[in-house]
């Protein structure tokens, strides 16, 4: 694992990039990172323009931190998440404008698109409402993340993770673009869904979705999985 000076760094250059790239406003949303003696995570209710590496606060998992500010307040949404998925590495919530237009709609997203898939299955769940910070919000993230990598949380907002850091600002990105236009094909009107077999076409092929694939021989088919998807 990386030195926890070099994840401080790197989470306060995703906090501020989640404004950067459009996700988040003011203080709103927080970051979270693995780390060797529990996790790194954005403070509460600070500008992140105005925070230095230090500011990050050190959480261990029991809830106990260490650091000049108080850690964001749903730090046990990013707690429970690094203690319940191996495969996350980063944590990213934002209030982004349209997937939070649809979670106050309390709206699973579906199949409407096949990049849905990058999220782990045919479609994007919305969690339960919760207050904010509270357990219960955690519980209800952690059941709609069930085999997935992102979900929606009910008249709040967006969650997210990845294996680390870069990775998950991006797929936030992606996550907030879906969001968006998904939102734009219900101003047109229904959008088709893909089908189940469809979406199980898309969901294989993503096994191999971004990995390096040895160059085809001579003459081979060209029917074999992509190592990337337009």
């Amino acid at each position: 694992m990386m030195n926890e000076n070099v994840l401080r760094a790197g989470l306060l250059a995703t906090a501020r990039a989640m404004a950067s790239n459009g996700l988040n406003a003011g203080t709103a949303g927080n970051a979270s990172v693995r780390s060797n003696s529990g996790f790194l995570i954005t403070p509460s209710g600070r500008s992140y323009e105005d925070c230095g590496p230090e500011d990050m606060s050190l959480m261990a998992m029991d809830g106990s931190w260490q650091g000049p500010f108080a850690p964001s307040s749903e730090w046990r949404i990013h707690r429970d998440i690094l203690a319940a998925r191996p495969d996350a590495g980063a944590v990213l919530h934002a209030h982004s404008p349209f997937a939070t237009a649809l979670a106050c709609l309390r709206r699973n997203i579906p199949a409407f698109h096949y990049m849905i898939a990058r999220f782990g299955g045919r479609d994007i769940r919305c969690a339960p409402y919760a207050t904010f910070g509270t357990q219960a919000l955690s519980d209800g993230a952690l059941e709609a993340l069930e085999g997935r990598n992102a979900c929606l949380l009910a008249n709040h907002g967006m969650l997210v993770f990845g294996t680390d850091l870069r990775r998950t600002l991006a797929l936030a990105i992606e996550f907030e673009t879906l969001c968006e236009q998904y939102w734009r094909a219900c101003q047109l009107g229904t959008p088709t869904i893909l089908s189940t077999s469809e979406m199980d076409e898309v969901i294989e092929r993503f096994k191999s979705y971004g990995r390096p694939q040895p160059a085809a021989a001579p003459g081979a088919s060209d029917t074999a999985a992509p190592t990337d998807l337009d």
